[in-house]
């Protein structure tokens, strides 16, 4: 796509994005009818998936020729997710006992969904266990990536010791990866009118704009220590783009559309397309991008391991629990891990706060305070999860 087409996109996405905000607002019943829209554009997003992580992985693997790349390649990777969903911890508890959001709250007792109940016996075997599927099929129709990416990974590694038997396979993987990028260029003319449908449906839902304001009413200190977090690491990010490899706002502008669609979707699985073809826009060497990227959206989530960390704080202040530095070592460590156990996939960062209440004796029931604004927060938590993943591209290109 020519910069001049990416850019005119961006306008109608941005354009589509404030409209289903006014629409979601002022008519939520109305704004509820075109939901079926979203799911349109949310499910073609979704059918690129699994056959563009397993032939960018491969393809790209097979560009390195040496297996000794890649394992520099993966190393500096694995170290760049790590650190800065570290960073990202520490920035989330850092500001949420700056500001005390839960300090004297008044809260009425609320029920939990069970989906979240049945999670509080997931321990760190059980993400461990996730990395290898007995069920390569049933984990592609779960859209759970993980397992699909380490398959993909000795997969490759396989076939770069077959010699030249290997080379047609990684031609062909090669292909199917192009293929599935022009078929995301496709997809993402239906942008503007599927942000535009989610956003206005997911407010519509909410009760529009009066009811929803009421909801933030509620827990507002809370919104405005993870909004606060996720800006600080935002821009920290970009800072660190800077000055390791000299990129900055015009890389930024560049994945605006990614991150326009990470916001409307809430999914940075659904998001990782269109995050290819933005990186690969902005120059970054397509081995490093099909390595990259497919990992990031599996198990770098910044965004998820700050509301995570914040929210926990938040939860032990709303109930007068005063946490000492040893658990809130805890919470850092528990939320790092967690974080990366996580799957990129809407409200994935309640799921995965169960480990960590229960890692410091926190109840449950905490969690129902979080419900009403989750959704919202989750769009912002999953464009810096993107985000992240776009800056780590660009540094690893950079250093490997």
């Amino acid at each position: 796509m020519s910069h001049k087409h990416a850019m005119i996109l961006l306008a109608f996405i941005v354009l589509g994005a404030a409209s289903g905000v006014l629409l979601g607002w002022y008519n939520p019943a109305l704004a509820v009818s075109f939901s079926w829209l979203g799911t349109l554009f949310l499910n073609a997003l979704k059918m690129t998936i699994i056959p563009l992580v397993i032939a960018s992985i491969i393809s790209g693997i097979g560009s390195l020729g040496d297996l000794k790349k890649l394992g520099k390649m993966g190393g500096f990777t694995l170290l760049y997710y790590t650190l800065s969903t570290a960073v990202a911890v520490l920035i989330g508890l850092i500001v949420v006992n700056w500001i005390q959001p839960g300090a004297g709250m008044q809260w009425s007792q609320a029920g939990v969904p069970d989906y979240i109940l049945e999670k509080q016996d997931t321990g760190a075997s059980d993400i461990i266990l996730s990395l290898v599927s007995p069920n390569l099929i049933s984990s592609a129709a779960q859209t759970q990536l993980l397992p699909l990416i380490v398959f993909a990974i000795l997969f490759s590694m396989a076939l770069s010791t077959l010699g030249e038997k290997g080379r047609p396979v990684f031609q062909l993987f090669d292909g199917i990866n192009e293929a599935m990028m022009k078929l995301v260029v496709w997809v993402m003319h239906l942008a503007p009118i599927g942000i535009f449908a989610l956003i206005a449906a997911r407010l519509g839902n909410a009760g529009g704009g009066e009811q929803f304001l009421s909801e933030m009413k509620a827990v507002g200190w809370h919104v405005v220590t993870v909004l606060t977090g996720l800006s600080i690491h935002g821009v920290l990010l970009l800072l660190v783009l800077f000055l390791m490899t000299r990129r900055g706002i015009p890389y930024l502008v560049g994945m605006a559309r990614a991150l326009v669609t990470a916001f409307g979707t809430a999914s940075s699985s659904a998001t990782l397309p269109l995050t290819m073809e933005c990186v690969r826009e902005n120059g970054v060497s397509h081995k490093v991008s099909k390595f990259v990227l497919p990992l990031g959206a599996t198990i770098n989530m910044d965004g998820t391991a700050l509301y995570e960390a914040a929210a926990v704080m938040f939860i032990a202040q709303a109930y007068g629990i005063d946490l000492s530095l040893t658990q809130q070592a805890i919470v850092f460590v528990t939320a790092t891990l967690a974080a990366i156990g996580a799957a990129g996939i809407p409200e994935a960062g309640l799921v995965t706060m169960v480990i960590v209440l229960s890692a410091v004796g926190l109840p449950l029931d905490g969690i129902a305070l979080l419900l009403s604004v989750d959704w919202f927060l989750d769009r912002f938590r999953t464009s810096i999860n993107v985000w992240s993943d776009s800056v780590g591209s660009a540094i690893v290109d950079r250093f490997t």
